[in-house]
């Protein structure tokens, strides 16, 4: 475990690197401190910061940051683009002191793309893509764990004026009881006042989507729907975090607020690209099954497989089309989240000299949550689900200042307006599929996010639940 250093050696160390400092660069400093759980002390790092982020994918990575210290905000075709051109310069012109450190402790870049790239009407919606270089960042994986202040000098910001605060912060932190890690926010979950109805307006926009499957038109479409659930009182969206590492421990959990009592909340099965080292991998994750006898049938379903694999000859189209030499397993495997499970095929490639953002503009969005044809079907999604998408199945994650990032599909996820709670689930139609049955598995997936997030199932849900099918898809 590293020794943490004296104030004295801080302060000559935020000295020196100042000095190294250019025009509008930023002074980014950090202190290794005791391993503490940053989902627990987010709400402790820094005050007054509208800005909160977490991304929980422990026990690997865990990482919560406030606070804006450079951001973007922007939609249009470009977005992918100018947020690589954005990532890119706001790293470059970080100072960070000390230079070397583990790689969790690695300044981000943190990212959160919508599903589209731009609102359908201006005003409205999110942004097509929300970039942030955070004032405070916590990292922890294994026993490291890190607290970084990052900062633009000039005017009272001085370098110790810095170095006092970032040594101030780590003292508050590490004063804190010891149980702390203990104590998440899971507490007794909100009762649900009143759920907006949807199966009417989904039977109808699935019973138009087969029509243009079975016409050829299309080949697959993933249709939506979005439920509104009134809550019976506000809700601190940690404590819905805390509810789903409980019982999704193997997906990434994410937040993603920039005001407060407004903020996206889920738990990722899916990797879009993770890069590492200059190794890529994408994630080919579709087909599901509720955990029991249905799950030991995904695996030998030919309706599955037939749609997973277009999944996986997508992503492997897009790399090669990008000069890369994707690998894949033969055989996809069963990979169980929560209480799903879903047919993954993991594709690896060396990222060579390509740009990382623009092989996710090239992957997003894949079959699993659009369709194909891809610009077909995002057309017809248009048209079809009567909501924006938002930030639904669109690319989250970040980018470090050695290259390596993690984009995960916001899937599994919500949004929260203080005591208003929007879901959001859909599923793949392709030839044969059943609008009875499409519903099913919507309603499914709509009450396993609600039992994990430990709110009241639907009423409906258990008697559907034994007769969903096992090809589930977004």
């Amino acid at each position: 475990m590293q020794v943490a250093p004296s104030f004295t050696d801080l302060l000559a160390a935020a000295a020196l690197g100042a000095r190294q400092l250019e025009e509008e660069g930023v002074l980014s400093l950090a202190l290794p401190i005791p391993a503490r759980d940053p989902l627990a002390l987010l709400p402790h790092l820094g005050d007054g910061h509208r800005f909160r982020f977490l991304w929980d994918g422990a026990p690997g990575l865990c990482l919560a940051a406030t606070g804006h210290t450079n951001s973007l905000v922007l939609s249009g075709p470009r977005r992918f683009e100018m947020a690589q051109r954005f990532s890119a310069v706001s790293l470059s012109r970080l100072v960070t002191v000390p230079q070397f450190c583990p790689a969790a402790a690695r300044p981000r870049v943190l990212l959160a793309f919508s599903f589209f790239d731009s609102p359908l009407q201006e005003g409205n919606g999110v942004a097509g893509v929300e970039a942030v270089l955070p004032r405070w960042q916590l990292s922890r994986q294994g026993r490291h764990c890190w607290l970084r202040l990052q900062r633009n000098l000039g005017g009272d910001v001085t370098t110790r004026a810095m170095a006092e605060e970032l040594w101030e912060q780590a003292r508050r932190l590490e004063q804190l009881p010891t149980d702390h890690e203990a104590e998440l926010p899971l507490g007794r979950g909100p009762g649900i006042a009143s759920r907006s109805p949807w199966e009417a307006g989904y039977r109808e926009a699935v019973t138009r989507a087969l029509e243009l499957v079975e016409s050829g038109a299309l080949r697959k479409l993933v249709v939506a729907v979005r439920q509104q659930l009134q809550l019976d009182r506000p809700l601190d969206p940690l404590q819905l975090l805390a509810h789903l590492r409980r019982h999704q421990p193997g997906s990434c959990r994410f937040l993603w607020q920039q005001r407060e009592g407004a903020a996206l909340i889920g738990a990722s099965p899916e990797r879009l690209l993770t890069v590492r080292q200059g190794q890529l991998r994408s994630d080919a994750l579709a087909g599901t099954a509720p955990c029991g006898p249905l799950a030991d049938q995904l695996s030998r379903s030919v309706k599955d497989r037939h749609e997973h694999e277009l999944v996986v000859e997508a992503i492997t189209e897009v790399l090669a089309g990008a000069g890369l030499s994707p690998r894949r397993p033969r055989h996809p495997r069963l990979a169980r989240h929560g209480q799903l499970v879903h047919l993954h095929t993991p594709i690896t490639a060396a990222l060579g000299d390509q740009q990382l953002l623009a092989l996710a503009a090239a992957l997003h969005p894949t079959p699993a949550v659009a369709g194909l044809p891809r610009r077909e079907a995002m057309a017809w999604l248009r048209s079809l689900e009567p909501f924006e998408r938002g930030h639904y199945a669109a690319p989250i994650g970040w980018i470090d200042s050695a290259g390596d990032a993690e984009l995960r599909v916001a899937i599994r996820s919500g949004r929260l307006h203080g005591d208003q709670l929007e879901l959001t689930a859909g599923a793949g139609l392709v030839r044969g599929s059943e609008p009875e049955r499409e519903l099913q598995e919507v309603a499914l997936k709509l009450g396993v996010l609600q039992q994990q997030l430990n709110l009241p199932l639907d009423p409906a849900i258990p008697h559907i639940r034994r007769r969903a099918s096992s090809s589930l898809q977004g």
